[in-house]
């Protein structure tokens, strides 16, 4: 999970590239980054932390530049170090900045090519540096000099007749513009928008719509799965399909936790789609339990709180605020370890004694991954004086790993992985625990765009739109495991 943006403008990009990622630091808080065209020049200035941290005055005046783009990330597995930390730069051919948001999965096969095929040395472990290289490859393959749009989109078709995995994609290529381009299932999403000035039409691409409402840009589109946009640095816009045949499967965790309320995906209203989440939950609870004694409906700041407001109306109890959050403390599921996310949760939220007191209180969340925050919360509640505590999900349980840019963790350490829902229930100590059906969650987002017929729900239901290699996913849950992260870190 992580945040891209790219402006081709008529004046300095730098300032609006900061603004676009403070809106997409919800999507990655481990580092941040940004690269810029000066004349014949690159300027790129990137580090750990938040995009405010990152980022100082004298940062940004060097940051010259009327073309430009930005990344903030969150660790992956095999990407934790800073020397990962995009946008990622290779001087041949013409020098091109990348930042990506996702994951391949054919990775060791594509090493390998690179190496014995391509003659290119991959550095490090991530992912994107190989993305980038695939891109420097097939683009050394078209004509060297007067590169044209064609040239352009055959190199990206050939990054996707390679690449196998989710991703969205924002590079600069020097002398030319930005290129951006979407996985063939459009799994990772990608936006597209313009405005005038007085000068000239200016664009930009990004990971969700609110980094363009921020800065004034319309909303013209989502790139569409497979293909690729040229933003030309004279300002002309070219766009083409390089991959077809695919079946267009946008992730459906962007609408239940990863994307902001007043982003758009797919036309799709993040905010609406997670108001029938809640609708839809509250169906189930009146179908399951028409005898339910709830008392309040208590939604977990803050994914949640929207899914939360239509389940209480439609049950007809009211919803309290019953979690004060802090607002410094980031998200405990991107948190790197367990014992860091155990500790933030304490910091994060703080009970509010009267809601709880005495009452049987339904605590709404968007989701439950490992379920030791939901437990800690729960145990918060009873501290509280609550006489008994629910449990609702907007989403189904999740019990397989993600693979196309979301860090879930392995298998073993999520709760719903070879567990019944009354055995999650009693793991995390709820009186009574309710999960949206997957037929529900998906008629939910689809309501939006009835264009919408598929998605990816891997993490619930384990089909994996692209197919997974054989040892692939035994291989992943040996690198996300908490235990191999702290060898890392200690490492």
């Amino acid at each position: 999970m992580c945040g891209i943006i790219g402006i081709v403008g008529k004046s300095e990009v730098a300032s609006a590239l900061y603004d676009g990622l403070t809106v997409l630091q919800h999507r990655g808080q481990d580092a941040a980054g940004i690269a810029t065209v000066d004349g014949e020049r690159l300027r790129l200035h990137k580090g750990a932390g938040l995009v405010r941290d990152v980022f100082q005055r004298d940062d940004m005046l060097k940051l010259r530049g009327r073309v430009g783009i930005g990344h903030c990330r969150y660790p992956t597995a095999g990407s934790e170090s800073l020397a990962e930390a995009q946008p990622l730069y290779v001087n041949s051919p013409y020098g091109i900045a990348l930042g990506h948001n996702g994951n391949l999965i054919n990775t060791d096969s594509l090493r390998r090519e690179m190496f014995e095929d391509d003659r290119r040395h991959i550095n490090t472990d991530s992912d994107s540096e190989i993305l980038l290289n695939i891109f420097a490859h097939e683009l050394q393959i078209q004509e060297r000099h007067a590169l044209t749009p064609d040239h352009i989109f055959k190199a990206v078709a050939g990054v996707h007749a390679r690449a196998v995995g989710g991703y969205a994609v924002v590079s600069l290529l020097l002398g030319y513009g930005i290129v951006a381009f979407r996985d063939p299932h459009g799994i990772r999403p990608l936006m597209l928008g313009e405005r005038d000035t007085a000068a000239g039409k200016e664009y930009v691409v990004a990971s969700e719509s609110v980094a363009l409402d921020i800065l004034g840009f319309r909303r013209l589109r989502d790139v569409a799965p497979g293909e690729a946009v040229l933003l030309t640095n004279d300002g002309h816009l070219y766009s083409r399909h390089c991959a077809d045949g695919r079946q267009h499967a946008p992730c459906i965790f962007e609408y239940v936790y990863l994307a902001r309320p007043d982003s758009m995906i797919e036309d799709v209203s993040v905010y609406k789609a997670r108001l029938r989440m809640g609708e839809r939950l509250a169906a189930k609870i009146l179908r399951v339990w028409p005898d339910h004694d709830i008392d309040s409906v208590i939604p977990i700041p803050d994914t949640s709180r929207t899914a939360a407001s239509t389940l209480a109306l439609e049950l007809g109890v009211p919803m309290r605020e019953g979690f004060v959050k802090n607002r410094y403390i980031g998200r405990t599921f991107i948190m790197p370890g367990q014992s860091e996310r155990v500790k933030s949760v304490r910091r994060k939220l703080n009970a509010i004694d009267l809601e709880f007191r005495k009452k049987n209180v339904l605590l709404v969340d968007d989701s439950i991954v490992r379920g030791t925050t939901s437990k800690q919360i729960i145990q918060m509640a009873r501290e509280a004086g609550a006489r008994k505590v629910y449990f609702a999900s907007a989403a189904p349980p999740v019990r397989y790993p993600n693979v196309y840019g979301i860090d879930m963790p392995a298998p073993a350490e999520l709760v719903a992985h070879g567990r019944s829902e009354d055995e999650v229930r009693d793991f995390i100590g709820a009186d009574r625990l309710v999960y949206q059906d997957l037929d529900d969650l998906i008629a939910a987002v689809a309501d939006g765009n009835e264009k919408l017929s598929h998605f990816d729900t891997s993490c619930f239901s384990g089909e994996y739109v692209t197919g997974v290699e054989a040892g692939y996913l035994s291989e992943l849950e040996f690198a996300r495991s908490d235990a191999v992260r702290s060898q890392r870190g200690a490492a």
